[in-house]
């Protein structure tokens, strides 16, 4: 088994109002599944209260000693200069999140976060895909750096299928650029199950670039968590 399939480091608990699993659920899922670390994050916005509950719950878990379980908190990248869409005040680090789960639900466009079909519209339109991807690029590496030491980049580019692009439409350069951003700001970065992304290509990057990169899953039900596939045949093509 690869190393990284034995953790699942992006797993959802019914704190987040679209998942079926409590976090006891998770932890005995992740146990029998043999893995060595999980880390529980549940989707939040600027006007979710609860984090404190979620650290809480989390920090009273029976887990096994094999087992080392984090805490963490999803949160949409809102525009090109990174910012996040998360509680004003949230502790981080010790007493606190662990880390601060990025996400590309839309694109963050410098007037904040766009639809997947305003930005198709946009693109039939004549704004360039290369504008839409630098624009991906630099919101990410900037929200990075906002959480310098506790971000994690969730599902990296599952937005270009959304919007019909894919990784081919992010030059080496560029790439090599965003690994090292990544790199520099400390952040995780997750190679993702559910939507089988970033690819061998980002992947290399990464890891020439130095960054540490964890496997997730993404799960919103229990019987989902450690178990990979796409994530296996991603990890695969990095070796080719």
């Amino acid at each position: 088994m690869h190393e990284l399939l034995r953790g699942d480091w992006h797993v959802h608990s019914t704190f987040s109002d679209d998942a079926v699993s409590s976090l006891e659920e998770n932890v005995a899922a992740a146990a029998a599944a043999g893995l060595t670390a999980l880390r529980c994050v549940d989707h939040v916005r600027a006007s979710t209260t609860w984090v404190p509950e979620l650290v809480a719950a989390i920090d009273a878990l029976q887990v096994p000693e094999v087992l080392a379980v984090r805490s963490g908190i999803e949160a949409k990248i809102l525009d090109v200069d990174g910012r996040i869409d998360m509680p004003p005040g949230v502790v981080l680090g010790a007493g606190g999140i662990d880390a601060v789960l990025l996400a590309d639900h839309q694109v963050p466009s410098p007037d904040g976060p766009w639809s997947p079909r305003a930005t198709i519209e946009a693109l039939q339109g004549g704004l360039p895909p290369r504008t839409v991807v630098d624009w991906i690029l630099e919101a990410t590496t900037r929200a990075a750096h906002r959480v310098a030491g506790h971000g994690q980049i969730a599902h990296p580019f599952s937005i270009l299928p959304k919007i019909g692009l894919d990784e081919d439409a992010i030059d080496d350069e560029r790439l090599v650029w965003w690994a090292e951003e990544l790199a520099t700001a400390a952040a995780l970065v997750e190679v993702n199950e559910k939507w089988a992304c970033p690819g061998p290509r980002a992947l290399r990057a990464l890891t020439a670039a130095g960054a540490r990169v964890v496997a997730s899953t993404d799960s919103h039900v229990a019987s989902d968590v450690g178990r990979y596939d796409r994530v296996v045949g991603l990890l695969q093509g990095v070796r080719r």
